[in-house]
């Protein structure tokens, strides 16, 4: 039986933010507000069906897939690209290929002890974000 995500999770920890962003294309006002926003994370997880919206003052983002399904997925209050993304499991990890203009692109998500952890990959660079279960 995979790992159960489901769960409110706030952001404890984010490393390299700001460079994953220039990796983007995020423009510089956008990153500055970004870099102050502490996200939270709710997923809803049922078996093989995911939904992981990302709260934060700023922007709101909902990301909805089932495993081994490539989905279209337009990174809306990211950085507003059409991508093909894919999310398989590897062992109790999530990873996500998204496939599009930039090159490796995706993210990884797992859970270890009481935290999720996240990396997020673009080109040559990653950013690793962990969160904290609240509920």
């Amino acid at each position: 039986m995979p790992v159960d995500y489901s769960g409110t999770w706030d952001v404890v920890s984010n490393v390299n933010s700001e460079a994953y962003m220039v990796a983007l294309g995020i423009d510089f006002a956008t990153r500055k507000i970004a870099s102050m926003l502490k996200p939270q994370k709710v997923i809803k997880q049922d078996g093989d069906c995911f939904i992981i919206r990302t709260f934060t003052t700023f922007r709101n983002y909902e990301s909805s897939f089932k495993i081994g399904e490539e989905v279209k997925e337009v990174t809306k209050g990211l950085d507003n690209r059409t991508v093909q993304s894919v999310v398989n499991w590897k062992n109790d990890k999530l990873v996500c290929v998204q496939k599009g203009e930039k090159k490796n692109r995706g993210w990884t998500h797992w859970i270890q002890e009481d935290e999720l952890h996240l990396e997020l990959t673009c080109e040559d660079q990653v950013c690793k974000q962990i969160y904290k279960r609240t509920l």
